[in-house]
Order: C-alpha cells, then structure tokens, then sequence
C-alpha cells in the first residue's frame, strides 16, 4: 500500500508543493498500521487456518509460531516502506542505500545472536526481521529529521494526515492488490506443495525458488 506515495509524494514534489510529502507520509503510516492490525490478527491464526486448508499439522504448527513471531517485523517494515518512498520521490537515494546497506551487514550479528547465541531458532529469525527492520527506518527518519534535504518536505506532525483518508485507499489499496496478487500466485504453489505425498520435501524444494 506504500507504493501509493510513489505517484502521491511524486505529484506533490512536481508541482512544488513541499508540504504535502510529510503529510502523505504520516496518512500513509496511519493506513498501514491499522491495516498491520487486521492482517496481524491473521498472522496469529495462520496454524489454524493451514490446518483448515489440509495442511500438515507438523508444517501448520511451525508456520504459525514463525509467523507470529513476524508480526512486529510487519509493522516495522511498513514504517520502512513509507520512509523509503517518502526520500526516493525527491531523488534521495544514496541515504536509503547506506542505510539498507548497513542494516544488511549488521543483520548477520543480529541473526546469529538470536538464532544461535540466543537460541531462539526460528522464532529468532523472525525477530531479527523486525530488529532490522527497526534499526533501517531509525536511521532514514532520524535522517529525515535532521537533514536540510527534507527541511522542506518534513515540517513536523499534522492533523491534515487525518483527512481524505478514503482517497488515499482509492489508490493505495489497487496499488496492494498488483503487488499481492503476484505473490500470492507464488504463495498458492506453496500452499498446493503442502497437499502433495511428501509435503515437507515439496515445501522445503518451493521455498528454495
């Protein structure tokens, strides 16, 4: 839904109107949180529902733990999504590379203290996710706090995020449906792999692709 502020932030800063791309950010972050809500909730029943879909019960079961584990990563990496977007309209790049390149890097510290040092297994790998996640959009929004680029774009919490919010899904939510209907016609493989005699071989070859 943050590809949205591709065209919005990208109108905005073509006609000069500056001010605009903070508020675009902010209503951004506010549709993406409580959409976060809903599909979080069904993140916490992704074992049950697999389960209902003729899963593997051994297979449903860790994927439900893993993704519930996931579900600050999910928040987290729309926050990231809206910061990314916000810079890259204005022809910002070179922050959002550094920052994504240093998160990278510190990404295998954090895996392998939550994973092995920690021993956490899969569940730490989910939070290394959202650890990474968090870290990469501290860096770009303390960036855009105090950097002159955005002096003109960043003036600061509005109300004015608040309204026409309804035209904002107009745009956002056909701009979700392209990205998930691509994922999903990968996801649906995966999910008819769970059916086949050997589901945790034909699972694992999948996640490989």
């Amino acid at each position: 839904m943050a590809s949205s502020l591709d065209t919005l932030c990208g109108q905005a800063f073509g006609a000069k109107r500056y001010h605009l791309l903070g508020i675009y950010k902010q209503r951004a972050i506010l549709v993406l949180t409580l959409v976060g809500v809903v599909v979080a909730v069904l993140w916490a029943y992704t074992g049950q529902i697999l389960l209902l879909f003729g899963q593997d019960p051994e297979i449903a079961m860790g994927a439900g733990s893993y993704i519930r584990w996931m579900i600050p990563a999910l928040f987290a990496y729309g926050l990231l999504q809206c910061h990314v977007r916000f810079l890259q309209t204005q022809s910002i790049v070179l922050p959002v590379m550094a920052s994504a390149g240093l998160t990278a890097l510190s990404h295998v510290l954090v895996c392998w203290l939550l994973v092995y040092k920690l021993g956490l297994g899969n569940k730490g790998a989910a939070l290394a996710n959202a650890v990474s996640y968090l870290a990469n959009v501290s860096i770009l929004a303390l960036y855009i706090r105090v950097s002159p680029s955005c002096k003109s774009t960043w003036t600061g919490l509005s109300k004015e995020a608040f309204h026409d919010i309804v035209s904002f899904m107009k745009l956002a939510l056909p701009s979700a449906l392209m990205v998930c209907l691509e994922w999903w016609s990968f996801e649906l493989l995966v999910l008819l792999s769970g059916l086949l005699a050997n589901p945790k071989l034909e699972a694992s070859v999948l996640s490989i692709w």
